[in-house]
């Protein structure tokens, strides 16, 4: 279990080395089917409601236990998720696989799969790493200063801004307060973060 693996840069735990041995239980046609509900989650990675029906209905397809599955996919999940952020090869991939003891011949077909739909799962991720952080809500307020120990800071103009982010599963409010050439600057990046949003839509 010393083996070096390229989606991640430490040792899996035990249990992913388990979960991910328990595939080679189920025939082709089984396998191939939870292969297309993984690659179709990660196509949409929003959409986990849908994942979790897809699932408890394929464990009551085959009669296994829909937590025990859950446990398996979210393991099966976790290599090619790290993958297409990494940027590896469909080789790294399968190698990754054999190494958590997945069989050769599943883990070539995880890997196809993964190559296959390589371009809808990059630009999935980037879309996801934009949304991330998602600007919410802005407030601001346009200030004078009446009066400071600087001499030279008195009658300067500043501007304080309440930006809402959205963290994923929170929002946070983040504080600035900027002068007007800083105010211009971050406006200026702004653009470009928005410009390259349409880009990626």
């Amino acid at each position: 279990m010393a083996s070096t693996f390229h989606f991640s840069t430490e040792t899996p735990p035990d249990s992913m080395f388990s979960d991910i041995q328990s595939l080679n239980k189920f025939n082709e046609e089984q396998f191939s089917k939870l292969v297309a509900v993984v690659i179709s989650f990660l196509l949409e990675p929003n959409k986990s409601s849908k994942l979790l029906g897809q699932l408890d209905e394929f464990a009551d397809e085959q009669g296994v236990s829909g937590p025990a599955l859950r446990n398996v996919v979210k393991s099966l999940l976790a290599v090619p998720y790290s993958a297409v952020r990494k940027n590896l090869s469909p080789s790294d991939l399968k190698e990754d696989f054999v190494n958590l003891g997945l069989s050769e011949e599943k883990a070539g077909y995880v890997s196809n799969e993964w190559k296959c739909n390589l371009v809808g799962l990059s630009r999935s991720a980037v879309g996801q790493t934009l949304t991330v952080n998602q600007l919410v809500d802005m407030e601001w307020k346009f200030g004078v200063t009446a009066a400071s120990s600087e001499l030279q800071q008195v009658g300067s103009t500043f501007i304080q801004m309440k930006l809402v982010v959205n963290k994923g599963n929170k929002t946070e409010n983040v504080y600035m307060e900027l002068s007007v050439p800083e105010f211009y600057s971050f406006l200026h990046e702004m653009e470009k973060a928005k410009a390259s949003l349409e880009y990626f839509s």
